[in-house]
């Protein structure tokens, strides 16, 4: 049974959503992020998706103070990413809760730095973020030029890896089920969590059909596409 991981995209503290990653198309929400997390934690979800948007941007974590609040009170496990720059980041993020940390642009321009990383900390997680057939790196700011399945290949020992297609993401349109379904042929070992075009519970369905271990559920959320009551059926089944 995939797993439904709501996400929460953190802005000065808040909870907002961006629409293909960019930092103009923002909405905010009212809800509190800590009042989010023990919605979802209540719902039965296993793990928490946090980005810290402030830090991407910035390129260091700025919202640690808000993953101390959640991970204080929420018994889920919280994947955090945002801003991971340094092995002092990936500490700082553990320090404050998270139980893994999402790399995604230290992963593309120093591989050898995140292997040493994947050696010595069990929950790190690479985040991998596409636009078109290339990897976007600096809060999906700047285009690599890479291609995804060459940068996991370089990975022997990695364990989980988050996909979002960027083209997708916040669009409510459905999700890129021959990306997903593609990489968890190639890679089957690893654990594959499918980020960008959730827009209701049948695409989550269609998700775990294609063999993606996890899926990221954000907007839909938000905007009532996908229910509380929806997460905890859900998850009730597996």
């Amino acid at each position: 049974m995939i797993q439904i991981v709501p996400a929460i995209d953190l802005m000065n503290g808040r909870c907002v959503r961006l629409s293909q990653g960019d930092f103009a198309q923002k909405k905010e929400y009212s809800a509190a992020p800590e009042e989010m997390a023990a919605m979802f934690a209540d719902a039965g979800v296993r793990r928490i998706h946090i980005v810290d948007l402030d830090g991407a941007k910035a390129g260091r974590p700025c919202n640690l103070g808000v993953l101390f609040a959640i991970a204080s009170t929420v018994r889920a496990e919280i994947e955090w990413g945002g801003g991971i720059k340094t092995e002092e980041d990936v500490r700082a993020a553990l320090s404050a809760g998270a139980t893994n940390v999402i790399c995604g642009t230290v992963a593309v321009k120093e591989p050898e730095l995140f292997r040493r990383w994947l050696e010595i900390f069990p929950g790190m997680v690479l985040g991998a973020d596409v636009r078109g057939a290339s990897l976007a790196t600096d809060g999906w700011m700047k285009d690599s030029g890479k291609d995804i399945s060459a940068l996991v290949r370089s990975f022997p020992a990695l364990k989980e890896l988050v996909v979002t297609q960027i083209s997708r993401d916040g669009m409510l349109a459905g999700p890129d089920l021959e990306l997903y379904r593609r990489l968890k042929e190639e890679f089957p070992g690893i654990v594959l969590t499918a980020s960008g075009g959730v827009g209701s519970m049948a695409d989550v369905a269609a998700l775990q059909e294609c063999g993606a271990d996890r899926a990221i559920v954000g907007k839909a959320i938000y905007e009532n596409r996908i229910t509380m009551e929806d997460i905890k059926s859900w998850c009730a089944k597996g």
